[in-house]
C-alpha cells in the first residue's frame, strides 16, 4: 500500500475521531454540561454545519497546490479540536464544534482527487476507500478510544487527542504526499457548470438523505443500547468497536466492488439494504444480540455506500472536481445535522423511535440512486 495514501487516511482518521466520537460521548457531555441529550445533540448537528460551511472555501484555495490545502485544512482541525477541549459550556463547544467541521469536507475533496491520481490504472475507487478507511479506523478504535477515556477521565482528553494527532498528520502529509499536477482551473463560475446537470443532484440527494435517515438512529446510539438493548455503559466501548468494525469491511468492500461492478450499482444496492436494517432496527433492537448485529450491518451500509458517492461526484464534476469533492461531503454532513434533529424530536416516542424516522429519508435516498443508476451510469 502506498505510503501516500496511508498519509491521506491519517487525516480521516482525526476528522473521523472529531466527528463520531461525540456519539459515544453525548451522555458525559450532556452531564459535566448540565444538559439535557437532546440538547447535547446540536454538537453534532454544529460540527456537520461546519462542514458544510467550510467546503465552499475551496472555490477560494482553487490555485493553491493541493498538498499546500491538505496541510492548511489538518491545521485547522487542529485549532478546532484543541478549542473543544478547552470549551468551557454550551456555547463555547457548539463554536469549536462549528469549527472543527470547517475542513472537513473540504479535506475529502482535496483528499479524494490526490487519491485519484496516485492510484494505479482501474483502481481508483479502491484508493479513495483506502482515503476513507481513516474514517472507518476512527470508529472501530479512535471512537471507542475516546469513549472510554471519557468513561475513566474526561470527554475532553478525547478532543486534546486529535488535537495532537493533527499535529502527526501535518508531518506525515508533508512527508509522505507529493506534489501532484493540480487541477485545470475554469474560473469561478466554471467550478459551478456541473451543477447544472441533474446526475450530481441525484447523487447529492441521495447522500444527504440516505445519511441523514441512518443518523437519524445512529446520533443516539449509545442511549439505545443501554436503556432499550439492555447493555451495560461498560459495554458501550465495545459495541462502538464493532461498529466500527462494520464500517472497515462495508468501506474495503465497496471500494472493490465500485471497480468491478460500477459505482452506481453498489450504491444502490447498500442504499436499499439500509432501509430494511433500519426498520428491523426498530423491530427488533429490544433483544440485545439483534440490536448489536444489526448495527454493524447499518455502519458497514453506511461507509459501503460512501466511496461510491465520492467517487460518482468527481465523475460528474468536469471543471469543479474539488468543489464536487466537497460537496458530497456537504450533503453527508447536511444530512447528519438533519437526521441528529429529527432523531431527537423522535425521542418523545422512546429510544427506538429515531430508527423508525430515519426510514422514510433511506427509502427516499435509495429511490434517486435508483433514477441516477437507471439514467447515468452508463456514462460515468
Amino acid at each position: 500500500m502506498k505510503k501516500s495514501l496511508i498519509a491521506l487516511a491519517f487525516g480521516t482518521l482525526g476528522l473521523g475521531i472529531a466527528e463520531f466520537t461525540m456519539m459515544g460521548i453525548l451522555p458525559y457531555v450532556a452531564a459535566d454540561l448540565n444538559i439535557g441529550i437532546p440538547v447535547a445533540g446540536h454538537f453534532i448537528s454544529a460540527y456537520a454545519l461546519g462542514v458544510c460551511a467550510g467546503a465552499p472555501m475551496l472555490i477560494l484555495a482553487r490555485k493553491r497546490p493541493l498538498k499546500h490545502i491538505l496541510l492548511a485544512l489538518m491545521a485547522l482541525m487542529l485549532v478546532g479540536n484543541l478549542g473543544a477541549a478547552m470549551a468551557t459550556g454550551y456555547w463555547s463547544l457548539l463554536a469549536a464544534r462549528f469549527i472543527s467541521g470547517l475542513p472537513h469536507g473540504a479535506y475529502f475533496g482535496v483528499a479524494s482527487i490526490v487519491a485519484g491520481k496516485l492510484a494505479d490504472e482501474g483502481r481508483s475507487s479502491e484508493a479513495v476507500s483506502i482515503m476513507i478507511a481513516g474514517m472507518t479506523v476512527a470508529n472501530l478504535f479512535g471512537v471507542p478510544l475516546g469513549t472510554s477515556l471519557s468513561h475513566i477521565l474526561s470527554w475532553r482528553v478525547t478532543f486534546l487527542l486529535v488535537a495532537c494527532w493533527g499535529v502527526i498528520v501535518l508531518y506525515y502529509i508533508w512527508r509522505w504526499v507529493p506534489a501532484v499536477e493540480g487541477l485545470k482551473d475554469t474560473g469561478f463560475k466554471g467550478q459551478f457548470r456541473f451543477l447544472k446537470t441533474p446526475a450530481p443532484w441525484l447523487i447529492l440527494g441521495a447522500t444527504a438523505l440516505g445519511n441523514g435517515g441512518v443518523f437519524c438512529w445512529y446520533s443516539y446510539i449509545t442511549p439505545l443500547l443501554t436503556n432499550v438493548s439492555g447493555f451495560s455503559a461498560g459495554s458501550i466501548t465495545a459495541l462502538m468497536m464493532l461498529a466500527g468494525f462494520g464500517m472497515v469491511v462495508g468501506n474495503l468492500a465497496s471500494g472493490r466492488l465500485s471497480d468491478k461492478y460500477t459505482p452506481g450499482r453498489v450504491g444502490m444496492v447498500v442504499q436499499g439494504m439500509i432501509c430494511i436494517v433500519l426498520l428491523l432496527i426498530f423491530f427488533l433492537s429490544p433483544h440485545p444480540w439483534c440490536s448489536a448485529i444489526l448495527m454493524a450491518l447499518c455502519t458497514a451500509g453506511l461507509f459501503a455506500v460512501s466511496s461510491p458517492e465520492q467517487v460518482l461526484i468527481i465523475r460528474v464534476a468536469p471543471g469543479g472536481e474539488m468543489l464536487g469533492g466537497a460537496c458530497v461531503q456537504m450533503a453527508f454532513n447536511l444530512g447528519n445535522a438533519i437526521g441528529a434533529y429529527v432523531g431527537g424530536l423522535a425521542l418523545g416516542g422512546g429510544y427506538r423511535y429515531p430508527a423508525l424516522a430515519g426510514v422514510p429519508f433511506a427509502l427516499t435516498g435509495f429511490i434517486l440512486f435508483v433514477i441516477f443508476y437507471k439514467k447515468f451510469q452508463s456514462r460515468y
